[in-house]
C-alpha cells in the first residue's frame, strides 16, 4: 500500500499521491477511461481526489466514476470561477458554485473546498474567506483551504483561517520551499503539492512545447539542466516526484492523468523511498545558482 501522511491538523490521513482532475476535464477523457483509472487508483491505495469547478466536466466524471465509493477517499474541490472562466469572489457566487459542485459530484459534502488562485487583495478583503466559512457551517465541506502561490499563499497561511494549502512545489518551482512551507509547518496546515513533476517539461528537449501551460517550466529547465532530466523519462519523473515529496511540510502530491495505468506507474516509482539528501541538495543548489528573481510560483 502507498504511504500516508497526517494532513496538517485535520483528521485526514492522506496518500502521498493524489489524483488531480484537470486533465480529465480539459483533455476530454472518455468516461470509461476515468472509471478505470480512478477505481484502479483507489484499489491501489490512493485516497485523495482533487478537482475544481472550472475544469470542464471533471466534477461530473468523478461523480459518475466513484460516487458509490465515497467512503474510500477524501474529495477536494476548488471554487472562484463560476462560469469556468471569469473570477467571481462574491459570497453569493462562491456558495452557489459549491452547491453546484456537490450536485455535479453526486456528493452531500466534500472534505475540502479551496479558493482557486484568489488574488491577495481579495483574500485580504475577507468576503471570499467568509464564504468558505459559511459553506463549512452549512455542512458543504469539512475543511477550507487556499490554492495558489507567492504572497497570496503566504497570507493564506499566516491569516490562520485555513486548514489547507495547495501550492506549486517541484524542481522548476522552488519559491514555496523557503517562502511558504516553513510557515505552513509551524501552523500545521495541510499541504497539497500541485504540478509536482513540473509537467515533465524537460521531455520536449530543444523544441518549445505546444501547450502554453508547460512553457514556463520548459524554459526554466533548459537553464537548470539537471543531470537527472537526461535519464529515461520514467526514471526522471520518479526523481522529480520524490524530490517534491521529500520537502518538509508536503503531505500529498496531486498528479493528473487521463491514462489508465499511469497513476500506478507513479506509485511504483515511490517504492524507492525518499530522495537521498545529497540528491535533494544538488537540485536545491542548482536552483539557487540559476533561478532568476522572477522565477516565482506558477499557478
Amino acid at each position: 500500500m502507498i504511504e500516508t501522511r497526517k494532513f496538517g491538523k485535520t483528521d485526514m490521513e492522506v496518500s502521498v499521491l493524489g489524483f488531480g482532475g484537470a486533465e480529465i476535464g480539459f483533455e476530454e477523457a472518455p468516461q470509461t477511461d476515468v472509471d478505470k483509472l480512478l477505481n484502479e487508483a483507489l484499489d491501489a491505495g490512493l485516497n485523495v481526489i482533487d478537482t475544481a469547478e472550472c475544469y470542464p466536466n471533471s466534477e461530473e466524471k468523478i461523480g459518475r466514476a466513484v460516487a458509490h465509493r465515497r467512503k474510500d477517499f477524501f474529495l477536494f474541490t476548488k471554487c472562484g470561477h463560476f462560469d469556468g472562466r471569469t473570477p467571481d469572489w462574491t459570497k453569493a457566487s462562491l456558495l452557489a458554485s459549491i452547491e453546484r459542485s456537490l450536485k455535479r459530484l453526486q456528493m452531500e459534502y466534500v472534505d475540502l473546498v479551496q479558493l482557486h488562485s484568489c488574488p491577495l487583495e481579495v483574500l485580504q478583503a475577507g468576503e471570499a474567506i467568509e464564504a468558505l466559512e459559511e459553506a463549512q457551517r452549512r455542512g458543504y465541506t469539512r475543511y477550507i483551504g487556499y490554492s495558489g502561490d507567492g504572497q497570496a499563499a503566504l497570507y493564506a497561511v499566516m491569516c490562520n483561517r485555513f486548514d489547507a494549502l495547495e501550492i506549486s512545489v517541484n524542481v522548476a518551482d522552488q519559491e514555496a520551499i523557503d517562502l511558504v512551507l516553513p510557515r505552513a509547518r509551524e501552523r500545521q496546515i495541510g499541504v497539497i503539492a500541485k504540478r509536482p513533476v513540473a509537467n515533465a517539461a524537460w521531455r520536449y528537449g530543444n523544441s518549445p512545447p505546444s501547450e502554453p501551460y508547460h512553457t514556463v517550466y520548459w524554459e526554466r529547465l533548459r537553464q537548470l539542466d539537471y543531470p537527472f532530466t537526461h535519464l529515461p523519462l520514467s526514471e526522471a519523473v520518479a526523481v522529480a516526484l520524490r524530490f517534491t515529496l521529500s520537502q518538509p511540510g508536503v503531505h500529498t502530491a496531486i498528479v493528473g492523468t487521463k491514462k489508465p495505468g499511469r497513476w500506478l506507474e507513479n506509485a511504483q516509482a515511490l517504492k524507492a523511498g525518499p530522495l537521498p539528501p545529497p540528491e535533494i541538495e544538488d537540485i536545491r543548489k542548482r536552483w539557487r545558482e540559476v533561478a532568476k528573481p522572477d522565477w516565482v510560483g506558477q499557478t
